[in-house]
């Protein structure tokens, strides 16, 4: 037998500094569809996700949360491995950029692109963005980086430097010469304008700084973060490891690195620039997708806008977010989350169309022929429609789903979904069963409708695979809808007396405003850290404040759950038409939050700016004047107007320090 071809499948690797949310997810939902349809079209597949653990944002962040790093990246790299677990991703690899095989990868190109000559020591003195991990060469006029609009911090060190700039042209080839190694197009001609207006050498080592890999043979540097998370995707190959050279042949390089569009130009300049300079092959195709918006604006931490996978799940179901999230986003563009756009899409759908459609079918085969699927030998050109809509729901599928535009494929099956509810409402089997002169009739109509389910069926399973199995067993079918080659598939492949399963609702329709309200709470469940609470196994958390209902006392356990930290007001302005607030900026060490206080009646918002206050760092944010607050301040009330003084401190003490 001949081997089966490879396919190699990546997610980026996620950064711990944060819970995952419906981004992260859909990301990973993706590539999980293709590894699972690639492995229906006969591929031996590899699917890698992961977790970037190191940087400047992880070390600070540690620290703001009293941990060592290390500890930190621990607790967040198993949040995110639970999660895709209770998802039921199968992913083949989980990488940590902490791993020792990954550390031997990092090393091993790093020679090599310095025994290519592309690597030179030399000193940078400027601008440094802490949030993108990027030194800043054009930061806006008050110091900001102009892609997060976060303050930089002035930086002065010693450091390795690459040559991107002899990059260059070879890159352009590259792009010129594989159109499809940059998609969708927009994306490619984005970063070809980038290209073309010239690449400046890049820093990639950090001498300040201690959590990174050190380098192999100056270990007072450790490497930049995107030198050492892009090559992640070596590392799960078994490069850099002589005892996995064959599994590296074999599977590098990628077939798919799959991105968010924020980050293509680090994965379709910076990573193919390493590998070249290693005088290694380069993947085969970026593809970058675009953004999840809430609330008019891209889903983000510090907005406080995020959407979490695990309500949905459970207050619906896993399938019922798979199908939503690729059914809803043209791959490359932008797409609205809202609950009422989940809801409707799946009542429509996922409840009337295909499950009812199931339902009708099954149980008249159950109610007439004793839950054995008839002989479809009386075909007629009524029937010819159902098996025409089946052969061309099959081709346009798969091309498609070969081209990695899930939503379309998904169009195209329910347009065979379609056509089988208006067969079925057009032949109306219902009353042939009354007809025992008409017995011949009732068993083609329920065998094509039967029939038409079982191609669907197999077409939908790498998009909702556990319904699709559910259903496979309710209609008798041996193994899984996953198991079933895609190559092969074609009209007539369901035999008559196959006993059906037991027949149920797979996907019951949810009442929408209750449904909503399950997921809402089981949203703020998930934020109970803000009043206390620790994670459990799924993610999930719980716990709160106990208090002596008698003498109305809380514990050292409860005090120690609100975290209180040190920031330092980097801007304060008034909020137009809002005369008690004013809006700031605060410095808390590990990131710039912004905090909306009502205390413009007493303050005015210039003298606050480099003032060291106090703040409830783990408070729920929430909106003000269509403004989102991520925090609160700490003030003493005084007098009888209630006028607020602000916590300050009489010592110096460093932003982000936590009061105990």
């Amino acid at each position: 037998m001949a081997a089966k071809e490879k396919f190699y499948v990546t997610t980026p690797i996620y950064y711990v500094n944060a819970r995952p949310h419906i981004g992260h997810t859909y990301t990973t939902i993706v590539a999980d569809t293709i590894a699972r349809y690639k492995r229906m079209c006969g591929y031996d597949v590899t699917f890698l996700t992961g977790v970037d653990e190191h940087g400047q944002k992880i070390e600070r962040s540690a620290q703001a949360a009293g941990k060592t790093p290390k500890q930190f990246v621990d607790e967040v790299a198993d949040d995110y491995r639970k999660l895709w677990d209770n998802l039921g991703l199968a992913y083949d690899i989980f990488i940590r950029t902490t791993e020792a095989r990954h550390r031997e990868a990092v090393h091993k190109i790093f020679l090599a692109a310095k025994e290519n000559d592309y690597i030179y020591q030399g000193t940078y003195e400027g601008q440094y963005c802490v949030h993108d991990e990027l030194y800043v060469t054009d930061p806006t006029e008050d110091g900001n980086c102009p892609d997060c609009g976060r303050p930089t911090e002035h930086v002065e060190e010693e450091n390795y430097f690459f040559k991107l700039s002899e990059l260059e042209k070879p890159l352009l080839d590259h792009y010129e010469k594989h159109p499809e190694f940059i998609r969708p197009e927009s994306r490619r001609n984005e970063v070809m304008s980038f290209v073309r207006s010239g690449l400046r050498d890049l820093s990639i080592s950090r001498a300040r700084l201690k959590w990174g890999i050190p380098f192999p043979d100056d270990p007072g540097h450790v490497f930049y973060v995107w030198f050492d998370a892009l090559t992640n995707y070596l590392t799960g190959t078994g490069y850099g490891d002589p005892a996995r050279q064959a599994d590296y042949e074999r599977l590098w390089p990628a077939d798919v690195h799959l991105v968010g569009k924020e980050i293509v130009r680090f994965h379709a300049v910076y990573w193919p620039a390493f590998l070249l300079a290693a005088g290694l092959p380069l993947p085969k195709t970026i593809l970058a997708h675009g953004w999840w918006i809430f609330d008019q604006e891209k889903m983000s931490k510090s907005r406080g806008n995020i959407v979490r996978p695990q309500p949905i799940a459970e207050a619906m179901s896993v399938d019922a977010l798979r199908y939503f999230l690729l059914r809803e986003m043209i791959l490359g563009q932008d797409s609205n989350f809202s609950y009422d756009a989940l809801l409707t899409r799946y009542n429509a759908d996922l409840a009337n169309d295909y499950g009812n459609l199931v339902s009708r079918v099954l149980k008249m085969i159950e109610q007439n022929f004793d839950g054995l699927i008839p002989p479809g030998t009386n075909v007629n050109d009524e029937d010819k429609q159902v098996v025409v809509a089946a052969q061309r729901a099959i081709t346009e599928t798969k091309s498609f789903f070969d081209n990695y535009e899930f939503s379309r494929g998904l169009e195209s099956v329910w347009v065979l979904i379609s056509v089988l509810n208006k067969y079925l409402v057009e032949t109306q089997p219902w009353k042939l069963a009354g007809d025992d002169g008409k017995r011949k009739r009732l068993e083609s109509v329920l065998w094509t409708a039967a029939e038409g389910v079982r191609v669907a069926t197999v077409l939908l399973a790498p998009v909702i695979p556990a319904s699709a199995d559910r259903i496979w067993k309710q209609l008798g079918q041996e193994g899984t809808p996953e198991s079933q080659p895609l190559d092969t598939l074609e009209w007539g492949g369901l035999k008559a007396g196959t006993k059906l399963g037991k027949v149920e609702p797979v996907f019951p329709r949810l009442d929408k405003a209750k449904t909503t309200k399950k997921i809402e709470k089981l949203e703020a469940a998930l934020d109970a850290p803000s009043a206390g609470g620790k994670p459990d196994a799924t993610g999930s958390f719980s716990g709160g404040f106990t208090v002596d209902e008698e003498t109305n006392l809380i514990t050292i356990d409860d005090f120690t759950k609100v975290d209180l930290r040190v920031g330092e007001v980097k801007t304060a302005e008034r909020i137009p038409k809002a005369d008690k607030l004013l809006k700031l900026t605060v410095d808390i060490g590990s990131e710039v939050r912004q905090i909306l206080a009502g205390i413009a009646e007493h303050y005015e918002p210039e003298p606050l700016v480099g003032r060291k206050i106090v703040i409830v760092a783990n408070l729920k944010p929430r909106k003000l004047r269509g403004l989102e607050s991520q925090g609160m301040l700490l003030a003493a009330s005084v007098g009888d107007e209630d006028r607020p003084v602000l916590a300050t401190f009489a010592e110096d003490v460093p932003n982000g320090a936590r009061l105990k």
